[in-house]
């Protein structure tokens, strides 16, 4: 049995194998995962039913479990940021830099070859789309 916050199998599987510099897209309940994503990433449907589940406790179990380098979201037309990406940052370490990036810059980033792993949610709100840099675990030093 395991004891860390995630306990899905196949995301478990695709966090162990996403090292430094790989991309996590968290995909809202209208992103297109299968036309607007590295087509080689691996796709987690934890888009159960509409609002289930949701884009903060899938960010508050990622920022659990791996280290986060920087994140990039999905910026609306008129450049606001949304405030569920408020909430993004108060579950990442403040010194991760975050970046908005326009509808189609998102997109072309998301598409890119470091993106190795996609989770569609079911978040309802708009623009809650977040594309994470997965960071490095520092070596134990010992005394």
């Amino acid at each position: 049995m395991l004891k860390t916050t995630i306990i899905h199998p196949e995301l478990m599987q695709a966090l162990a194998e996403a090292g430094h510099g790989a991309r996590i897209l968290l995909a809202d309940s209208n992103y297109p995962v299968t036309v607007k994503a590295n087509a080689e990433a691996r796709i987690v449907f934890l888009n159960f039913i509409p609002g289930i589940v949701g884009g903060p406790d899938i960010v508050r179990a990622l920022a659990q479990t791996v280290p986060i380098e920087s994140a990039i979201y999905m910026a609306p037309p008129d450049g606001k940021m949304p405030a569920i990406v408020g909430e993004y940052r108060k579950l990442i370490s403040r010194s991760a830099p975050f970046e908005a990036l326009g509808r189609f810059d998102f997109y072309d980033e998301a598409s890119g070859p470091d993106t190795a792993l996609v989770i569609a949610s079911g978040e309802q709100r708009i623009y809650a789309n977040l594309l994470i840099t997965v960071g490095v675990v520092p070596p134990k030093v010992k005394a």
